[in-house]
């Protein structure tokens, strides 16, 4: 006898004139670091890809692709920022093909990593002003405001990037403007406080946005879904508050929205990574009372259902299937985004839909070293370090998938920590030959 609840996880979904979603699991946008030297899609992330979109996924969120080679929030993304040549774009069509052979749609991520972007990528970022990252390990430069003439030509890349979108097949664009990138930067009152147009009043530090979301649902039309990614707030105290989302979500459905997925945090705040921050005077991981809880944005997708009525996507904390129903039956989410549990068991939402089975937990017990190494210690340092050795652990996961071969979920944090810094170093060395001079 089957499960009447589980049902509404595989229904489908239809969204404007787009074909249908086949079920309600979506691949929340990662970061792979796979790109070629020049920014375009390659074989290991095309790979990487088929591999998602062969484990029961019904939406694929590509990684950052960036509007601007020299704001990469890391080596490896992928690049559109000048017109591309039909070879060139045939890369892009090969990359949905590959994410599509299983029946999955594909949506492009597009981005700006602003203030974010590495110190080895670019030692003196743009930005809104020129508020530099609170972190420690100096990784990123001081940042230089942005010009008027700057921003509009910022805009004119993001739809670029749509017709790109468009062009190549994709099902849909996602606008990055959560976890600190340029949009967000723009959004929050601490990394923006300029007192032009682009700033001060929330209407004016959203314009940027909007004003991006008009042009690119014009360039999109009716082929592309097009969703923002928001976030639900800042978590810093004088920050992009959950009240300024609020209305910030139903500005977006007037300009014509389709989707918003809704996440939070930034690098100085991660908390879309359950995790809360590095700067100083932070701890690296909430309470285990929060840790242990699934969805912690489903309270806010509460809220935002009385304001808006488009489709909304949550992304945060789901392992079990029970926790991803229930965001669907009674919270009247549409899209449950999965991430992480996805770099080690991307046949896991094939056995969510058809078996009612958990995902792994690939979390637990992930940590560089002993105690003094761990989310107590008193040394922003080494909770910095610890931070970057987990997300290395989850990126060779994903080189790993893209070279062909299986996860390992016994990787060390350590040494994949080691690897990856080598394997970063390696990539810019490669990808400042392919700048042009």
């Amino acid at each position: 006898m089957s499960n009447p609840s589980r049902n509404r996880l595989i229904d489908p979904l239809t969204i404007g004139e787009t074909p249908a979603i086949p079920n309600r699991l979506v691949k929340a946008a990662m970061t792979e670091g796979l790109a070629t030297p020049d920014g375009l899609p390659s074989e290991q992330l095309l790979r990487l890809y088929e591999r998602w979109g062969n484990g029961g996924i019904g939406v694929q969120i590509t990684g950052n692709v960036q509007i601007d080679r020299q704001h990469l929030e890391r080596p490896g993304n992928v690049v559109i920022d000048r017109e591309l040549s039909d070879e060139q774009l045939q890369l892009f069509e090969s990359w949905v093909a590959s994410a599509t052979k299983g029946g999955a749609r594909i949506w492009m991520q597009i981005s700006h990593a602003g203030r974010q972007t590495q110190r080895i990528v670019n030692p003196r970022p743009k930005a809104p002003s020129a508020v530099p990252l609170a972190l420690p390990l100096r990784l990123f430069g001081p940042p230089d405001p942005l010009a008027e003439d700057e921003i509009h030509a910022l805009i004119r890349r993001f739809v670029q990037a749509t017709r790109v979108a468009r062009q190549a097949g994709f099902h849909g664009v996602q606008i990055h403007a959560a976890h600190g990138y340029l949009l967000s930067q723009f959004l929050s009152p601490l990394s923006n406080v300029r007192t032009d147009q682009w700033g001060g009043s929330l209407e004016n530090r959203s314009r940027f946005l909007l004003e991006v979301v008009r042009q690119v649902r014009e360039a999109a039309g009716s082929a592309l879904v097009v969703c923002v990614k928001l976030n639900s707030a800042d978590f810093q105290n004088g920050g992009f508050e959950s009240e300024d989302s609020l209305q910030v979500a139903g500005w977006l459905e007037e300009a014509g929205v389709d989707v918003l997925e809704i996440s939070g945090g930034s690098y100085e705040r991660p908390r879309m990574m359950n995790m809360s921050g590095m700067g100083e005077g932070e701890i690296v991981r909430e309470a285990a009372s929060t840790a242990a809880r699934e969805a912690y944005f489903l309270d806010f997708a509460d809220q935002l259902r009385r304001t808006v009525r488009i489709p909304l996507m949550v992304t945060g904390g789901f392992r079990t299937q029970s926790a991803m129903v229930q965001a669907v039956s009674a919270h009247g989410v549409s899209l449950i985004g999965l991430a992480r549990p996805l770099c080690v068991d991307p046949d896991g939402p094939r056995r969510v839909l058809e078996e009612g089975q958990d995902l792994i937990r690939p979390e637990d017990g992930l940590n560089l070293g002993p105690g003094w190494f761990g989310p107590a210690s008193p040394i922003n340092t080494l909770k910095a370090l610890n931070a970057f050795g987990v997300m290395s652990w989850y990126y060779q996961q994903l080189r790993r998938m893209g070279d062909g071969s299986d996860p390992d979920p016994k990787l060390g944090v350590l040494s994949a920590f080691v690897r990856e810094q080598w394997k970063t170093m390696q990539d810019l060395k490669v990808m400042k030959k392919a700048l042009p001079q």
